[in-house]
C-alpha cells in the first residue's frame, strides 16, 4: 500500500481535527447527508463560472461561499461550520478559506469541505505543479482546470468516482470534497 500523498493527509488531518473537536471517533456512526446538499448533477456537466469578487464586495465566509440552499440544507440538518486556512501543497491563500461543515453536536466522522480563494496566476501554476506531483489528475474544462486526487486513495467519491477536487479559474480556486461538490460553490463576490 502506497502512503497518503500530502493532499490526501490533509483531507484526513482535516478530517481528525474535526473529530477530535467533537469527540468522534472513526468508529462512530456516521449521520446522513442532508439530501439537499448532496449534487445530483453528473460531474461531466460543468459548473457555472465563479468570477472573483470586485474590490467592495463583501470577504467570503462559509455562510456565503456555497449557494444559499446549500447554507439552508445543511444548517437544517444541524450542521454548522469551522473555517481552516486554505493551503494547496506550500502555497498558502491567506485571503481564501476552507470550510468543514459537520454537526459538531454529536459523535460522528460525517462532513463535507468546500473552499474558495482568489489565487494569481504564479501561485496556480505552483500549485497545480505540486497536485500532479502528488498523482493528481488535470482535466481541462470549459470553465477553468479540474485537479482531482488519485480515487485509490480517496476518503470518499461521487457518483462518477471523483473525489477531492479543485477547480483553478481566471484568479480563483474552488475546492470541495468530490467533484461534484464544486457546484454548490456559488462565490462571486
Amino acid at each position: 500500500m502506497k502512503p497518503l500523498t500530502p493532499a490526501a493527509a490533509f483531507g484526513a488531518l482535516a478530517l481528525a481535527l474535526a473529530l477530535t473537536a467533537c469527540g468522534a471517533t472513526p468508529d462512530s456512526e456516521a449521520s446522513p447527508i442532508p439530501e439537499a446538499a448532496t449534487p445530483t448533477t453528473s460531474a461531466t456537466s460543468e459548473p457555472a463560472s465563479s468570477p472573483a469578487p470586485t474590490a467592495d464586495a463583501a470577504e467570503p465566509a462559509c455562510d456565503t461561499i456555497i449557494s444559499p440552499g446549500t447554507v439552508d440544507a445543511l444548517t437544517s440538518q444541524g450542521w454548522t461550520f469551522e473555517e481552516k486556512e486554505f493551503v494547496i501543497g506550500d502555497v498558502a491563500l491567506p485571503d481564501g478559506l476552507l470550510c468543514f461543515w459537520a454537526d459538531y453536536s454529536v459523535a460522528s466522522d460525517h462532513g463535507q469541505l468546500y473552499g474558495w480563494s482568489e489565487i494569481t496566476p504564479d501561485d496556480a501554476s505552483r500549485a497545480q505543479t505540486s497536485l500532479l506531483g502528488e498523482g493528481w489528475t488535470r482535466e481541462d474544462g470549459s470553465d477553468g482546470i479540474y485537479l482531482t486526487e488519485n480515487p485509490q486513495f480517496s476518503m470518499g467519491t461521487d457518483e462518477d468516482g471523483y473525489g477531492m477536487t479543485y477547480l483553478f479559474g481566471d484568479g480563483w480556486v474552488k475546492f470541495a470534497d468530490t467533484r461534484q461538490g464544486l457546484i454548490l460553490i456559488d462565490w462571486a463576490g
